[in-house]
Order: C-alpha cells, then sequence, then structure tokens
C-alpha cells in the first residue's frame, strides 16, 4: 500500500512538472494561464494527499481560480 501511495505522488509531481513546463512554453497567454491553473489544481491535490486539506483548499480557491479568473480579465482587456 504504501508504494502504491508513492507512486501516486510521483505521477502527480511528474504531470506538475510538465504542465509547468508547458505554461512557459505555450506562446498563447490563454493556454499559459490554464496550464498554470492547471499546475495549482495538482498542487493542492498534491497538499490534499500530504494531509493538509486547509493549504489544499486555499490553494485550490486562491491559486486555480481566483488567480486563473484575475489573468483572463486582464487579457481579455489587452489586444
Amino acid at each position: 500500500m504504501n508504494s502504491f501511495v508513492e507512486l501516486i505522488h510521483i505521477t502527480i509531481l511528474i504531470i506538475t512538472i510538465f504542465a509547468g513546463l508547458l505554461a512557459v512554453i505555450f506562446k498563447k497567454l490563454l493556454p499559459a494561464v490554464i496550464a498554470a491553473s492547471a499546475v495549482s489544481l495538482l498542487l493542492s491535490l498534491e497538499f490534499y494527499l500530504l494531509h493538509a486539506p486547509d493549504v489544499a483548499i486555499a490553494e485550490a480557491a486562491i491559486g486555480a481560480g481566483l488567480t486563473m479568473a484575475i489573468f483572463i480579465f486582464a487579457i481579455r482587456g489587452t489586444k
């Protein structure tokens, strides 16, 4: 059971690194913001798996939700 949990942690962290690289590589702003939001959402999942649900909720709400909304409004305001 312990190795299964470690496999889940490693998988989430690899996907997080991949999404972070995508956020840097993308040329257009909207896909980069979505990839950065995915990083934040995956980190909140990792915090939850590490038994820190309060940090996970804050990361999901602020990092994935509010920050993405602010970035999208800023992108829509520019040309």
